[in-house]
């Protein structure tokens, strides 16, 4: 099992980091541009049961990711983990801390690779670098719509 964490502080509260996750448009407004993604569905918002699909292409491979949250702990957190999708598993936990009166955002995914260790060992650090590059985005526009 790999993992992977990136936080930030936000300089705004975290009712205001919330409201903006709980936006029918936030998921798109998240993805990167270089990234070739298509967001299929987002149903529930970010509570308990909620389910998003999107379809990802990588050259000549595409396939459909679905994601179903299954915690939600409003204004702190919520989990969403992966029901199909190229990940054997695939867990990520979104925190929303509060520090005097900004936020800390959090991102914790914990996920692994079908083929098992071997396969985590070799593609690990790609996957990772990758995240670290989507993460740093996704930071950068949260800040830009919340401070």
């Amino acid at each position: 099992m790999l993992n992977f964490k990136h936080s930030s502080i936000i300089n705004a509260p975290v009712e205001v980091l919330w409201k903006f996750y709980q936006r029918h448009d936030v998921v798109q407004l998240l993805i990167p541009p270089w990234q070739p993604i298509q967001v299929i569905r987002r149903q529930g918002g970010l509570y308990i049961g909620a389910i998003t699909e999107f379809r990802c292409v990588l050259g000549a491979l595409s396939f459909t990711w679905v994601a179903r949250h299954t915690e939600c702990e409003e204004y702190r957190f919520f989990t969403d983990e992966l029901i199909s999708g190229p990940f054997e598993f695939w867990r990520h936990v979104h925190k929303f801390e509060p520090e005097n009166s900004k936020t800390r955002l959090t991102d914790e995914i914990d996920f692994s690779m079908p083929g098992g260790d071997t396969v985590d060992f070799f593609t690990g650090w790609l996957i990772k670098s990758q995240l670290e590059a989507m993460f740093r985005y996704r930071h950068q526009v949260t800040t830009q719509e919340c401070e």
